[in-house]
């Protein structure tokens, strides 16, 4: 846009002939032209792209705190699973040796039975469990939670 100035010269006419006196604009005037117009233009795009691309930015940012807030919380949540399962497992397991203790009538036995059933448990995850049985539970179990979680499907 091109400005125009603000002064402009206002012939009025009295009976000794013209008189020119200077007029003040209350406010700029502007002009469009379109070299003005042809200048304007990209800027105006490059500034939209510019701000989409900012807001896109934030956008993924924000969804990968929210993501990675929900792992932590997921982490945390599965850890203090695994730990009291682990002391509900061992104060069980000793609860069981002192009862087949008491029933066998033997100061050590049952707690030889209970690490003979652990063994016994032990050899048959790693002879007869294949990996990729765990592996395929892994891969269900996950992708139900991505794709659960993921809002643009």
């Amino acid at each position: 846009m091109a400005r125009l100035p603000t002064t402009a010269l206002v012939a009025t006419a009295n009976a000794t002939g013209f008189l020119f006196r200077a007029f003040q604009h209350p406010a700029p005037i502007f002009v469009m032209t379109p070299e003005s117009d042809k200048n304007s233009r990209p800027d105006s795009i490059l500034g939209h792209l510019s701000g989409y691309l900012d807001t896109r930015i934030d956008l993924i940012r924000l969804e990968l705190q929210e993501k990675l807030s929900s792992l932590l919380v997921n982490v945390v949540h599965g850890i203090t699973l695994a730990l009291l399962g682990l002391m509900v497992l061992i104060f069980g397991s000793i609860f069981a040796g002192f009862a087949l203790n008491a029933a066998l009538n033997s100061p050590y036995l049952g707690f030889g039975v209970v690490a003979g059933v652990y063994l016994v448990l032990l050899v048959l995850v790693l002879v007869g469990v294949d990996k990729s049985a765990f592996q395929g539970l892994a891969n269900k179990a996950l992708k139900d939670k991505i794709y659960k979680s993921d809002k643009r499907a």
